[in-house]
């Protein structure tokens, strides 16, 4: 039986978009997202410090999540790439550092670590392996400087409250990008500065105007900068 002519010409299409032409998009930019811990701290959920101690009164990571420039994003993108903490072994004191967990119970990091790239990380594979990916991170986090940026701006973390068109400057001024600034409600229903995202080539090399502002918990006009020495921590 003789194949019409649309029907061969649609499976010649299918071949030739398996073999050469549609090869789908993984992503078209990553959400570097850093949080404040005094905030995050600062809720009903409370925290825990990891083990390693109580993080130092500095942003830490939170995650380097693709997307895509309609406002999606992939997430467990391949289930036989896992997480391996070898993988990342020389990176762990870093880590430590500058990507803590701060969920109860206290922990060394692993659980939070894992979730990062088996949700987000995997999608991004193809551009960075596991190793690549966490570099990348601290890579960006001293690249963004966030506290410093913020600080030159007189803008510190203090207990008192700031405008949060003052904070936006202030970053975008040290990074030549805008940010997106995310909120919280402490238990005083107070707002507080609680996560900061800056958008990321493809590459994950270069700090780029966000395509898409992501959904995050909106802010006051001013906003709360708090100190983690006055933070809500389980013991």
């Amino acid at each position: 039986m003789k194949c019409k002519p649309s029907t061969f010409l649609f499976k010649l299409l299918v071949v030739q978009c398996l073999a050469l032409v549609c090869v789908a998009k993984d992503f078209d930019f990553f959400y570097f997202v850093q949080q404040w811990p005094a905030s995050y701290c600062d809720t009903k959920q409370s925290c825990c410090f990891p083990n390693t101690g109580k993080p130092a009164d500095d942003f830490t990571i939170h995650g380097l999540w693709p997307n895509y420039n309609d406002g999606t994003y992939p997430s467990n993108c391949d289930s036989t790439n896992s997480f391996d903490h070898s993988e990342i072994s020389d990176l762990t004191n870093r880590l430590q550092k500058d990507w803590p967990t701060l969920a109860c119970p206290s922990g060394d990091g692993l659980k939070f670590w894992g979730h990062e790239w088996n949700k987000h990380g995997t999608c991004s594979e193809d551009v960075l392996d596991q190793h690549s990916y966490f570099e990348k991170g601290l890579e960006l986090k001293r690249k963004a400087n966030l506290l410093e940026a913020l600080k030159s701006a007189g803008i510190r973390p203090d207990g008192k409250y700031y405008s949060l068109d003052n904070i936006k400057q202030a970053i975008e001024e040290s990074l030549g990008v805008a940010p997106f600034i995310e909120c919280n409600v402490d238990t005083s229903r107070n707002h507080q500065l609680y996560q900061v995202y800056l958008c990321v080539d493809s590459s994950g090399s270069n700090f780029i105007q966000c395509p898409v502002l992501p959904h995050g918990r909106p802010c006051g006009s001013k906003i709360e900068f708090p100190s983690l020495s006055d933070s809500n921590e389980e013991l």
